[in-house]
């Protein structure tokens, strides 16, 4: 079975398990898994032609929207998340954020805080957030339709009002790690290491394609967003052990690689930097005895996100090679990047071990079987979610 027909099969699975296209079905979203997927079925759309794709796709969207975009019906609240009448909120459904999608409601304001169980509760992540603003950019990409960038904008203000604030010793702008439901008080205020970053390249991306919309409302803009997280990224170190932030770190290296050449941004060298701390975490992850451990030990979705991040190596080098003369120190990020390539090994690896039905077996396959398999689609057929 060929890479693109695993993932076909696995990506149907998914559409069928989790109510996208199962008539009568109870939907099941979570924010995290279904951006990925939008990114696979637009990729399974490009690479077959097949329109059914596409609708997935487009099916897959509005359910998050309707779904994650409104109150749990466990929860005493109803409606938008965003306050908006049902009519206006159809029209603005990302104007209140998007609930991560998990099965226990949020923490109360007056219950304690519990570490384990708070992964367990309902709130909004802004590394999940940015995640969608990136599924709705390449929907609008694919299809043309500007509507769905705007809804990614609209997100990007809201998330960004919502997380970010200034802290009272220090005086400077941070970001909670998780907020509550309708952004009205942090869950866990501690940061996340690579949500600011996250947030810079989202930010450039939307802009990016929101220069070729001719109907984009002018104070629909992230003018002010883009200065905030550029002053709270400053400085700060990316370098990390887990492998999953490093896969992240490449993919935000292969959207601000494609940035650089394609829209002017002059941004190499936070691209060293990124791309320098990517190195550093592909070492620790090789040099870890991760990849000798049973499968009941892993966790496929963090692996399967490093070699997603990895297949980005070779395209980036590809997109500077085409157009060396708009990349401010070339040579240095292609050597980067070829240093870099001894790491390329580790996709067939991952993915080989994962697509092994015994391994599959494992109960930490099972209990993240959604987010697990989608992830292997994704690595199988990375170009849907790493090009802009």
């Amino acid at each position: 079975m060929s890479k693109l027909e695993a993932a076909q099969k696995i990506m149907a699975d998914f559409a069928t398990r989790t109510g996208i296209t199962k008539e009568g079905a109870m939907p099941e979203r979570y924010l995290w898994t279904d951006a990925f997927a939008v990114c696979n079925y637009l990729e399974l759309y490009k690479r077959t032609g097949e329109e059914a794709h596409l609708e997935t796709a487009l099916r897959l969207v509005e359910q998050v929207h309707l779904i994650l975009g409104r109150y749990s019906d466990n929860d005493p609240r109803n409606g938008w998340i965003s306050g908006l009448s049902h009519e206006q909120g159809r029209l603005h459904p990302t104007a209140g954020g998007l609930r991560i999608g998990k099965k226990l409601p949020e923490r109360r304001a007056d219950e304690p805080f519990d570490q384990q169980l708070e992964w367990d509760r309902d709130g909004q992540y802004f590394h999940y957030l940015t995640k969608w603003m990136h599924a709705l950019n390449r929907v609008s990409t694919v299809t043309g339709d500007y509507r769905y960038n705007r809804w990614a904008i609209e997100l990007a203000r809201t998330a960004h009002a919502g997380f970010t604030y200034i802290d009272p010793a220090s005086r400077q702008k941070r970001m909670y790690w998780k907020m509550n439901i309708n952004l009205s008080r942090p869950l866990v205020p501690s940061m996340g290491q690579h949500d600011p970053l996250d947030a810079l390249i989202t930010y450039l991306q939307l802009t990016a394609s929101a220069a070729n919309d001719p109907n984009l409302p002018p104070e629909l803009n992230l003018n002010l967003e883009i200065a905030d997280v550029l002053e709270i990224c400053r400085g700060r170190e990316w370098t990390t052990d887990d492998p999953l932030g490093t896969g992240g770190l490449l993919f935000d290296a292969c959207r601000l690689t494609r940035l650089v050449v394609n829209s002017g941004i002059k941004f190499e060298n936070i691209l060293i930097n990124i791309l320098e701390s990517a190195v550093e975490g592909l070492h620790l992850f090789r040099d870890s005895p991760t990849l000798g451990f049973p499968p009941e030990h892993r966790l496929a979705f963090r692996e399967l996100g490093l070699s997603t991040g990895i297949h980005g190596i070779e395209l980036m080098e590809e997109q500077i090679k085409q157009k060396p003369d708009r990349v401010n120190y070339a040579d240095k990020i292609l050597n980067l990047l070829e240093n870099m390539s001894i790491f390329e090994f580790l996709c067939e690896t991952v993915e080989n071990y994962w697509m092994n039905p015994e391994h599959q077996k494992a109960v930490t396959w099972k209990e993240h079987v959604n987010i697990n398999s989608v992830m292997l689609a994704t690595s199988l057929i990375p170009e849907g979610f790493l090009l802009i």
